[in-house]
């Protein structure tokens, strides 16, 4: 029976009705990396890529969303027999001295029970590895996973397993929405409109140097979930001098007006706030709401509903080194419900005339680039 060496995506169930769009970023994204393949293609619920590399591309594939895991496995002809022999062979071979092991199958066939064959490969691997005083362990309690997935035609028995972003497939929605990246929340903020299949149009807004190469940085994290070959960026500089919880409030009502106009003038219909009931006080969000669709625009609130899972989140997608100051947000008091309208509108419409635009390769480490190439626009 012929095997080979496959990567395994398992799209989340929020993405079983947009697998065409999720294997279309598979292609992409391999293609950006010059990751040749031989086939990507969908086999019963699950998408199988034959590369060249299965290390490299399954790395690349993980970090897009729309998937619930990705692995690597072996690729067999789905028969009771030879899928028994050939998880007992891989695991012989991936057990250590002492260790306990569950195997675990899943997925459909009309030929036998994934159960059935669950309990004869435990009893098997037992046998195989009677020398390694190896030992079945329990749904809670093991040192190696054996998953194996059943499709009608083939089995994939796994030899590594990695957890996926969630979510749903990039831009699966079609859509764009306007967001603007200017502290570590509305970095989060914008990677859950990602998360939520849209593509995001991204503005920058800074007060200084070492503010813009922090925020470069977080954006330099977002660029490896955009699938594409080149993005465009906005910068906006800030002038902004207080401090506070008062001081926050007025240059988020800063950012909504500078969005709000750059929307109309890009023609944009979606505007992403980075804001949450969990943090703000609801009278500010509403005001956000009422700013933007006074404007005929839509507001989007990605964190609307986000709770302890914004510090899960942020650590899977590679900024959990900025939780700190998340923390700290959550700790701040809000007080009043003052706005000053005259003063909002005359700081955007001055940030405004500061307005750069670069493009920039996604994906790479080009911090530096992208600071070099505002420094020469301006």
């Amino acid at each position: 029976m012929s095997e080979k060496t496959v990567i395994v995506v398992f799209p989340t169930i929020f993405s079983l009705n947009k697998i065409d769009c999720l294997i279309s970023n598979i292609s992409k994204i391999l293609k950006m990396k010059s990751q040749s393949y031989d086939r990507i293609q969908q086999n019963d619920s699950v998408i199988i890529i034959d590369a060249k590399d299965p290390v490299i591309a399954s790395s690349i594939i993980g970090t897009l969303f729309g998937i619930d895991k990705i692995a690597i496995a072996t690729e067999v002809e789905n028969s009771f027999e030879n899928v028994l022999s050939n998880i007992t062979k891989i695991g012989s071979n991936l057990l250590l001295k002492g260790e306990k092991f569950l195997i675990k199958v899943e997925g459909q066939t009309t030929q036998y029970m994934p159960k059935d064959l669950e309990l004869a490969a435990t009893s098997s691997l037992i046998e195989k590895t009677v020398h390694l005083q190896t030992k079945p362990g329990s749904e809670t309690t093991y040192d190696k996973l054996l998953y194996t997935y059943l499709t009608k035609s083939h089995a994939y028995i796994c030899i590594f397993i990695d957890k996926g972003n969630g979510g749903i497939p990039y831009n699966s929605h079609n859509e764009k929405i306007l967001c603007c990246v200017h502290d570590e929340f509305s970095a989060i903020s914008c990677l859950q409109i990602i998360k939520m299949g849209f593509e995001p149009k991204i503005l920058v807004c800074y007060q200084s140097e070492p503010d813009l190469l922090n925020i470069v940085k977080m954006i330099n994290q977002i660029l490896s979930h955009i699938i594409q070959d080149k993005v465009e960026l906005q910068f906006c500089k800030l002038s902004l001098k207080s401090s506070g919880s008062s001081s926050i409030l007025f240059k988020v009502a800063v950012i909504t007006e500078i969005l709000s106009v750059l929307a109309t003038r890009i023609k944009i219909e979606r505007i992403s706030i980075s804001v949450s009931p969990m943090i703000f006080p609801s009278w500010f969000i509403e005001y956000n709401a009422k700013a933007i669709l006074k404007k005929n625009l839509m507001p989007w609130f990605p964190l609307l509903g986000v709770d302890n899972s914004i510090f899960e989140n942020a650590n899977e997608l590679g900024l959990e080194k900025y939780m700190s100051k998340i923390q700290n947000l959550c700790k701040l008091r809000f007080k009043g419900n003052n706005i000053q309208q005259d003063k909002i509108r005359k700081i955007s419409q001055v940030a405004i005339k500061t307005r750069k635009t670069i493009m920039v390769k996604t994906g790479t480490k080009n911090v530096h680039d992208i600071i070099d190439s505002i420094k020469s626009n301006h």
